[in-house]
């Protein structure tokens, strides 16, 4: 029993490191693929058909219906699941009038108030400062651009939801593993379809979009969140907040490459910033948390 114990508490930190990169590149390339269904079903109609699809993946892979759920472990996997649906659909919400670079920079208010509230070193807190420096200086400033106000109010309820996804995705990751990932998307798909549902009806059904909806519930749920759930389970709650500075990084580039979206040089600045707060939070990181399923008490 000790034997086991150690070697999970001195497991590398590099290999969770590396699927949360992983995931983060997935994730903004499967964004901005999800930002050419928009024309046809809308940001909730992309949401339904990203969740729907990736849902059935998710459940072919892992057959959830073999777990066992106690009473007491639904509280945490139920909000899991529902924080990963309103995120998903609250983001695409803001994507529909801000920049995907900007709308990521918003979002990330949530892991960063994780990563701020969970710190106990001041070293923890200069990291922090520093990303909050680069996402302040992401937001466009006397260039003459506006943020739509209704999308920005999206991108920070998104933020709050993500944050909600790493606090709870931690304790039911460790108590169902792998398997929490087609749960959680299951509980995600009913809260979110409904509203794809309502706003485009049966156009969520033409045979023309199921490819691209295949490929963005690959890119940004089936693979990031199971790579993910991953990392969640051996790092740190405010490492892997720390970690997921590096988005808008991920959410600038893919902007720049596949929607066009141009950036200035401060807001490259910014980028920089923040993937040196990540850089520093990584190499600070002490060991990972217990293995799954060992408790707190």
């Amino acid at each position: 029993m000790n034997t086991v114990r150690t070697s999970s508490f001195h497991s590398p930190l590099w290999l969770p490191i590396g699927l949360l990169l992983i995931a983060m590149a997935s994730i903004q390339l499967g964004a901005s693929l999800a930002k050419s269904l928009f024309p046809a079903v809308g940001a909730a109609g992309a949401t339904a058909l990203r969740l729907g699809v990736a849902t059935v993946l998710l459940a072919v892979a892992f057959r959830p219906w073999r777990v066992r759920v106690e009473r007491a472990q639904w509280p945490a996997l139920l909000v899991y699941g529902a924080s990963l649906g309103l995120m998903n659909l609250l983001f695409y919400k803001a994507l529909e009038t801000i920049p995907l670079g900007i709308a990521i920079s918003l979002e990330f208010t949530g892991p960063l108030a994780v990563a701020l509230f969970g710190s106990r070193r001041l070293r923890d807190v200069a990291w922090v400062g520093l990303a909050v420096a680069g996402l302040l200086l992401l937001l466009p400033k006397g260039q003459g651009q506006t943020l739509d106000p209704l999308g920005m109010a999206y991108a920070l309820s998104a933020g709050l939801c993500w944050a909600l996804y790493i606090l709870f995705g931690q304790k039911a990751g460790a108590e169902h593993g792998p398997q929490t990932v087609a749960l959680g998307s299951i509980i995600a798909a009913a809260v979110a379809v409904p509203f794809g549902i309502a706003h485009a009806g049966t156009d969520l059904l033409s045979p023309a979009l199921l490819p691209i909806a295949l490929g963005v519930a690959l890119l940004s749920t089936a693979i990031p969140y199971s790579l993910e759930m991953v990392a969640l389970t051996r790092l740190p709650t405010r490492t892997f907040g720390m970690l997921m500075s590096l988005e808008p990084a991920f959410g600038a580039l893919s902007g720049l490459l596949f929607l066009h979206e141009q950036l200035s040089g401060l807001q490259w600045l910014a980028i920089g910033a923040i993937i040196l707060a990540s850089a520093g939070t990584a190499m600070t990181a002490q060991a990972p948390v217990r293995e799954p399923g060992s408790g707190e008490g």
